[in-house]
């Protein structure tokens, strides 16, 4: 891997997850890739066109669309960006790329994505399913300077009845990570951070960025 130069050009990570925030940060400091969000970028949440583009069925798609449609509205600065989600074996995948906007989308709860909704209806599916099954997906893309690049992060685990753990976001308390023994619920950052689908993706990328650079 070659050396990141103190003069690198600072990356746009594009969310608005204070959740991926969060787990990401450090991993850009660890690499000593500068980098800074949307906020701190002051481009303000365009709700209508910012939700238009996760409409692609593969997470590598979605993850690609944010950050080519970040680079662009950034004005030409390099950009980050992933899409992530929950697959469980016994609903065929489900809720996959929708995983965000899951219970919204089968008329459950509010409009929009919310956890609390998600989950309740996470728990509702599973009702007298056996086969707990399931992984955490996550697509980093990266876009500018003329080249295009993503990668792909999984970690395997089961889905509990009932959460443990107040830590995380989205569905980590339900989610039993099989390499740590606990659910993302119950994991600090750096744990999460040792095994994550999100941290294993955008290692990949950051990677993959300094090789080509």
């Amino acid at each position: 891997m070659s050396r990141v130069v103190a003069s690198r050009p600072p990356v746009l990570l594009a969310t608005r997850s204070a959740g991926k925030l969060r787990e990401l940060r450090p991993l850009f400091d660890a690499l000593r890739v500068p980098v800074m969000d949307l906020e701190e970028l002051g481009l303000p949440y365009e709700a209508e066109e910012e939700d238009a583009i996760e409409r692609f069925p593969t997470f590598e798609e979605n993850a690609l669309a944010k950050a080519r449609y970040f680079y662009e509205v950034s004005g030409g600065i390099a950009t980050v960006a992933d899409d992530s989600g929950l697959e469980i074996a016994a609903l065929g995948g489900a809720p996959g790329v929708r995983s965000k906007r899951w219970a919204s989308d089968r008329g459950v709860g509010p409009a929009g994505p919310t956890d609390a909704a998600n989950n309740a209806e996470l728990v509702r599916a599973m009702i007298g399913v056996n086969d707990r099954r399931a992984k955490y997906v996550c697509a980093a893309a990266y876009a500018g300077l003329g080249r295009e690049i993503v990668e792909r992060g999984e970690v395997e685990g089961e889905m509990l009845s009932a959460p443990r753990g107040l830590q995380g976001f989205g569905y980590d308390p339900y989610f039993l990570a099989a390499e740590l023994g606990r659910t993302f619920g119950e994991a600090t950052v750096e744990e999460k951070a040792t095994v994550s689908h999100r941290a294993r993706a955008f290692r990949a990328l950051l990677a993959a960025t300094m090789r080509t650079d």
